[in-house]
């Protein structure tokens, strides 16, 4: 059964076939770059082919910020939460599943001691220890057991959630 959830499912589904078909078209490269802006105030912008999108980042007022945006690391809560949604959506569609809502509320806990340098990471780690999502899919006409296998589905292969959950060999320079 086809659903139209606000997407082209085509495109998606000869993007899937593509890599499927040529698994070295599936090995990508994403880029962003910053720059700072005022007080603790940054953007990111996101390149992409032929479009840039810019990310405003601020910290709260008591960490010194000007609170006029979310800082990083509620970014990453929101990114996680995003890429969540865009899953199931996605998922969805392709196995005719016609979602009418998908709420996901995302919390992480961080010891600002690491952060802060208050602390050795080994004693206080600077990010996120634990992240929790609690997910919400209405989708009045699919059974208890399709919403579960679309959750064990897009679950595990979330690109945010997976670089949150697993390592990530991260190389940072001075220019």
């Amino acid at each position: 059964m086809k659903v139209d959830l606000g997407f082209d499912t085509e495109q998606l589904g000869k993007l899937i076939e593509k890599v499927k078909d040529n698994p070295e078209t599936g090995s990508t490269v994403w880029k962003a770059s910053t720059a700072w802006k005022n007080g603790l105030r940054s953007e990111a912008t996101i390149h992409r082919e032929g479009k840039d999108h810019t990310v405003p980042m601020d910290e709260p007022t008591p960490m010194g910020g000007s609170d006029t945006a979310p800082n990083m690391v509620e970014v990453v809560l929101g990114s996680y939460g995003c890429c969540l949604t865009t899953g199931f959506v996605a998922n969805a569609a392709l196995r005719g599943i016609q979602l009418e809502g998908v709420d996901i509320e995302v919390e992480g806990d961080l010891d600002l001691q690491g952060f802060f340098g208050l602390k050795d990471p080994d004693e206080a780690w600077p990010g996120y220890t634990d992240v929790r999502a609690k997910v919400k899919l209405t989708a009045p006409t699919a059974t208890a057991e399709q919403l579960q296998e679309l959750f064990d589905a897009v679950v595990p292969t979330s690109p945010v959630g997976s670089i949150i959950a697993r390592p990530v060999k991260v190389a940072t320079e001075l220019a």
